[in-house]
């Protein structure tokens, strides 16, 4: 019963792949992240760097994502975004692209990321702000300012559009 289980799985999968090809559907994949642990103990400054946990987690989203080919990198102009997404970027052999977190979604950052898998660096307000312009609604709230680890997926094949919120802790 297992291995028939097994085999229906993959001759469904090799099935979608194939009606994929055939209807010649991009997929535009998006994996959104907040920056990492910020240093917080000087409250005056707007632009921290990260933490030694911060910059833990940054590496471990690097290794999380390694065997994912991501086309590109995009960071706001932070050094705590910067500093999160420059292990992945090293890993992936990209440079980071900067975007403004006041102008998401516009038409230029979805003609360069169709039919591309892209990491976001955002920040707590921003990374669920702009799921839901991708969406195209309000789902996501702002981040909790003490939790760090939420990896948001959305993935764009055709007309359909899906998305699921990890938590990695």
């Amino acid at each position: 019963m297992k291995l028939l289980s097994v085999l229906l799985f993959f001759i469904f999968s090799f099935a979608c792949v194939a009606q994929d090809t055939e209807n010649n559907e991009l997929t535009t994949k998006y994996f959104f992240i907040r920056h990492a642990e910020k240093d917080l103990s000087d409250p005056s400054n707007r632009n921290p760097d990260l933490t030694n946990e911060g910059n833990l987690r940054a590496t471990s989203w690097a290794k999380m994502l390694a065997d994912t080919k991501i086309d590109i990198v995009f960071s706001t102009d932070y050094t705590r975004t910067r500093q999160t997404a420059k292990p992945i970027a090293k890993n992936q052999g990209k440079e980071i692209i900067l975007y403004n977190p006041r102008d998401l979604n516009n038409q230029d950052f979805v003609n360069m990321t169709q039919g591309k898998t892209s990491v976001i660096v955002g920040h707590s307000n921003t990374t669920p702000y702009f799921v839901n312009k991708i969406l195209g609604y309000d789902k996501y709230q702002a981040i909790d300012e003490k939790i760090y680890g939420k990896l948001y997926i959305v993935t764009i094949k055709g007309k359909s559009i899906t998305d699921t919120v990890l938590t990695i802790h």
